[in-house]
């Protein structure tokens, strides 16, 4: 029983092909595009307003040089976003599951604001792993501590995401497989816990999103640090 809870999140096979390829490139096609007309339908009219209110939000702290990011970032949590909301469909692989493909969104990017910081300000970048004020005696040890942390960063990135949208997603197979359980034995049982699985439906449905939130929020930090 153990063992098939976890095979949702096994990358499917057709013919020896993985399928995790058309499970990534699928969300690019789901969005309109938008025209070179003046008035548009509605759908891209909220989209388009959507993008605009996020990346101000998210570009806010930054300086103009961050501003080159914006692209980007937010394609990035939108893409994100899709995937985790059509892996919550039945039937489906949910890509963001698999630690690898998180950690390569996050090493790349996590790399990339570290060179930018150690090409542009490389004093800057390297103040932050001494705070300043620190004892004669402690620093060697802090300094350990900061380069410690800082290459978790991109690890703690995936491991993040990955966690969280595999803990929901085996919580509800949990509970689903609990109500179809109790469903002959104890009708009002399985009912109040069906109510319990939609409700948590609903929690893991605003999780996929900030997840993928959070996940474009850290990474614009970590950018403000070095630009």
């Amino acid at each position: 029983m153990m063992v098939s809870f976890f095979d949702q999140f096994a990358s499917p096979l057709y013919l020896g092909i993985p399928l995790i390829a058309i499970a990534i490139t699928l969300p690019w096609v789901l969005y309109p595009t938008p025209s070179s007309r003046w008035i548009n339908n509605r759908l891209i009219t909220v989209q388009g307003w959507l993008i605009n209110r996020f990346t101000n939000q998210l570009m806010l702290a930054l300086n103009m040089g961050g501003h080159k990011w914006a692209l980007l970032l937010v394609s990035l949590m939108i893409f994100l976003i899709t995937i985790n909301m059509l892996g919550l469909l039945p039937y489906t692989f949910t890509p963001t599951t698999q630690l690898s493909l998180n950690m390569g969104f996050a090493v790349p990017l996590w790399l990339a604001t570290v060179i930018i910081g150690m090409r542009n300000q490389p004093t800057v970048a390297l103040g932050h792993l001494l705070p300043e004020g620190t004892p004669i005696p402690l620093i060697p040890v802090l300094i350990i501590i900061e380069t410690i942390s800082l290459f978790i960063r991109p690890l703690a990135l995936g491991v993040r995401l990955t966690a969280n949208l595999t803990a929901g997603h085996l919580l509800i197979q949990l509970i689903a497989t609990a109500v179809f359980v109790l469903l002959p034995m104890m009708p009002t049982v399985a009912i109040l816990t069906a109510t319990v699985l939609f409700l948590l439906t609903l929690l893991e449905v605003a999780v996929a999103m900030i997840q993928a939130y959070v996940f474009v929020l850290l990474l614009s930090l970590y950018l403000q640090e070095n630009v």
